[in-house]
């Protein structure tokens, strides 16, 4: 399990390196100055952890259910962001919404790195006994400012073609999407499983899937003849 949650953590980051490498420098910067300021300003917080209370943490099943809940959110929206990017480049004439929608998703440069960067915060102050907690903190931040740039660039030189780093944001995505599911449950349902069939709501459910289904039949059927015509 903590393997599966530091390949989370290397993903969140490569993530938001990669969604980087689709904005402007000003907006690279900006996001480089919002994290490394966090990380200056989070050290009184992080002195008060433990390693036994993060490992509570991620042994508390409510919790990584809360979690999941983020992490399915947020994957959702950037992966709407490379859907969105993709259908303005192929589709003409554009709506006035899905300019709007990917613009708002072009602006969001996710939530799972602030984690990221405080988990990487507590283990740096683990690993650094006897040096001042401020200076580490301070450090630590520094380094956020420079790496996030320079990834930016290291990935754009690596991956040069926007539509590669689309596809590969994506499928990246979906990666974390897996992985999160099977290190948030850490093998636990949130729903009892029964043995028995409640036949009443199975057929009212077939019964909701074919009317729907063929409500939106007809409606097909409908309007391709009044096009037609």
């Amino acid at each position: 399990m903590d393997a599966i949650i530091w390949i989370l953590i290397l993903l969140t980051a490569l993530n938001f390196l990669l969604k980087q490498t689709f904005r402007s420098w000003r907006g690279t910067v900006a996001a480089a100055v919002v994290a490394a300021g966090f990380v200056a300003t989070m050290w009184p917080y992080a002195i008060e952890q433990s390693k036994t209370q993060i490992a509570d943490w991620l042994s508390d099943t409510a919790l990584m259910l809360d979690t999941a809940v983020v992490l399915t959110v947020e994957v959702a929206l950037q992966m709407a962001f490379c859907l969105l990017s993709v259908h303005l480049e192929n589709v003409s004439p554009v709506k006035k919404r899905m300019r709007v929608a990917r613009k708002i998703l072009y602006w969001f440069p996710g939530v799972l790195i602030l984690p990221v960067l405080f988990f990487g915060l507590t283990q740096l102050i683990f690993a650094l006994p006897g040096i001042s907690f401020r200076q580490v903190a301070w450090g630590f931040g520094l380094a956020v400012l420079l790496l996030v740039p320079l990834g930016r660039g290291g990935l754009k030189w690596l991956v040069p073609e926007p539509e590669l780093r689309l596809e590969l944001l994506f499928l990246l995505h979906a990666l974390v999407a897996v992985l999160g599911v099977i290190a948030t449950v850490n093998g636990r349902t949130a729903v009892q499983g029964t043995a028995t069939v409640n036949w009443l709501a199975l057929g009212g459910c077939i019964v909701i899937f074919v009317a729907v289904a063929a409500s939106g039949w007809l409606w097909r059927k409908w309007r391709g003849r009044r096009i037609s015509c």
